[in-house]
């Protein structure tokens, strides 16, 4: 078991940073720095910290509510917050303290009984 952080970040699909997404840029971010791991959660509907309605729409899903989460060290957590912050990337986050694990035996992909 770890001791970390949950750390989310909030954007939207249509988001930008240089020519990746924001979803893409914080994972890269995330693999430079040896994070294994991350979920992108993809919201039908949100509200905007300035109030305003963010939604997937039929036709258009630019401006589709996303979350990206990682479980992390408290030093991942600060070094993925530097790299925000040095980038200058406009981007809403919570921060909540965790614990963190693997149970079971070891995961083979290769090996559909082993899911």
């Amino acid at each position: 078991m770890t001791k970390g952080y949950q750390l989310t970040f909030y954007t939207e699909q249509n988001r930008r940073h240089g020519h990746q997404s924001v979803v893409e840029w914080l994972l890269s971010i995330a693999k430079h720095a040896g994070i294994r791991g991350a979920t992108v959660v993809a919201a039908a509907e949100g509200v905007g910290h300035a109030g305003e309605r963010h939604a997937a729409r039929f036709f258009e899903l630019a401006d589709q509510p996303q979350q990206v989460i990682f479980a992390v060290t408290e030093a991942e957590a600060e070094t993925l917050l530097d790299a925000v912050r040095q980038g200058n990337v406009p981007v809403f986050y919570t921060r909540s303290p965790i614990e963190f694990g693997m149970l079971g035996g070891r995961v083979d992909t290769k090996d559909p009984a082993s899911r």
